[in-house]
């Protein structure tokens, strides 16, 4: 068999070069061990996941014998293709939520949301917080700006702080997992070649249920068996000065800007009386068009109206873009290993026996996923890795823009699962909190398999009516 498959903005296409494709077998084996060439490099060498990722695509390029041109050539496809679709919504995404930080917008919302449903429904509240805030906020930054209020609800009703700060976790799970302009499944989207408009519609309907579920519900039940304590030095951090703080709408609408625009832009194209004005809200609705209005929208009403000079801003924004570098490094590497992985045949390989078992491709992206999540830790390195290998069957040309989101949430819930000790995540929280690993297994990491697997099953019974 003679292919050389290249993937171009997660569209299959045939080259004219021809390379010889392995084995089966060779291929099999030059995956597996590439793949534990990873998991030693990671987990015992403690080399940087980047260098990590890339030395483990090359090892398995040689192994299944490609030549040295195709694997140079198969480097430069994998990141040329995956940054031109990621670059600028990272980028972008990261100034929208640095704005949104600096100008008290994050408080605003969990404040007015626990103030209007009440202290009985405060867990729901800071879920739902969570959820919206992760959006466009990087994980770690929302938990930082958010816990303080969890920590003095928990002092006000004299309860385990587990029981607001896990509903919190999960909002800001689940919204950095499933719904974009969230890194993770914009990259999944971008690899798998899915409208972002699809991603959301289904992100936002698994991303809640999963929030629900390992919130709000197994928050007051772990909160009950557990009593944490507050911790101590933190009273400094609960003041807050609502006079200063933007309004709650306006905080919301500006976050809801790229969400909507997206969406009507995947709305038109499904709609023939909008025929004459999809061209309009196709270009509105373009990920990078909509985020940067918002990100527009967002310095004008969150920055200079807020009191912030244009000289503070810029420099605020500019410093927001320092951890997006690793981010878009560990995408561009997860589409080499994905452009190997196809241009050595070994994606038609898995794609064949993919294809003559019983199981369905969500599942499989699920199960993938959640391996590499268990191995290796970062939820990032494992959305990237999963989406890469998935991507690369040539079965995923056939499937429906909605089966194709399905299977993004799958892969974004199989990448949620079990943070445990090689998660970064995992020892944020332990610290955030002041307990103990043995209490962080109990609650994070259970609450984080909950997450992804509620939100896997959701994936799998929508993929149904695809």
């Amino acid at each position: 068999m003679q292919t050389l498959l290249t993937f171009f903005n997660g569209n299959m296409l045939l080259t004219s070069e021809a390379v010889q494709v392995a084995s089966g077998g060779r291929l099999v084996a030059a995956a597996l061990i590439g793949l534990a060439v990873l998991l030693i490099l990671i987990i015992k060498a403690k080399l940087q996941p980047v260098l990590a990722i890339l030395v483990s695509a090359i090892s398995i390029g040689l192994i299944a014998g490609m030549p040295y041109s195709a694997i140079i050539d198969s480097i430069g496809n994998g990141i040329g293709s995956t940054l031109r679709g990621i670059a600028l919504l990272v980028g972008l995404g990261s100034m929208f939520g640095a704005i949104l930080e600096i100008s008290g917008g994050a408080q605003r919302i969990a404040v007015t949301m626990v103030d209007k449903l009440g202290e009985n429904k405060a867990a729901w509240a800071l879920g739902l917080t969570g959820l919206i805030i992760a959006m466009p906020v990087f994980f770690d930054a929302g938990l930082i700006i958010l816990i303080p209020l969890a920590f003095s609800l928990a002092k006000r009703t004299k309860k385990s702080t587990l029981t607001y700060a896990i509903p919190l976790l999960a909002g800001l799970a689940v919204g950095h997992a499933f719904i974009p302009p969230t890194p993770g499944p914009i990259l999944v989207a971008n690899l798998l070649g899915v409208e972002l408009g699809y991603v959301i519609a289904v992100g936002a309907v698994v991303g809640t249920i999963s929030m629900i579920v390992a919130g709000p519900i197994f928050g007051k039940f772990i909160g009950n068996k557990i009593y944490a304590p507050i911790p101590e030095n933190v009273e400094e951090m609960m003041e807050h000065d609502n006079n200063k703080m933007p309004g709650f709408f306006t905080v919301v609408s500006i976050i809801l800007i790229p969400l909507v625009l997206i969406l009507l832009n995947t709305a038109s194209k499904a709609m023939p009386s909008m025929s004459s004005v999809q061209p309009f809200f196709a270009f509105i609705g373009e990920p990078f068009i909509a985020l940067t209005i918002a990100t527009i929208v967002a310095m004008v009403i969150l920055g200079i109206k807020h009191g912030y000079s244009r000289d503070e801003l810029e420099k605020i924004m500019t410093k927001s873009l320092s951890p997006t570098g690793m981010i878009l490094l560990v995408t561009a590497c997860g589409g080499v290993l994905r452009f190997i992985l196809a241009d050595s045949g070994l994606g038609d390989v898995i794609g064949s026996a993919v294809s003559s078992s019983a199981l369905p491709m969500v599942v499989v992206a699920f199960v993938i996923a959640g391996l590499i999540r268990i191995s290796i830790g970062s939820a990032t390195v494992s959305m990237t890795m999963a989406a890469g290998i998935v991507a690369a069957m040539p079965e995923i040309a056939n499937y429906s823009p909605l089966y194709l989101a399905c299977v993004t949430a799958a892969i974004a819930g199989g990448a949620t699962i079990m943070s445990h000790f090689n998660d970064s995540g995992f020892w944020l929280v332990k610290s955030l909190l002041q307990i103990d690993e043995k209490t962080t297994l109990k609650s994070w990491t259970v609450m984080e398999t909950i997450v992804g697997t509620v939100g896997f099953l959701c994936a799998l019974i929508i993929s149904f009516f695809a």
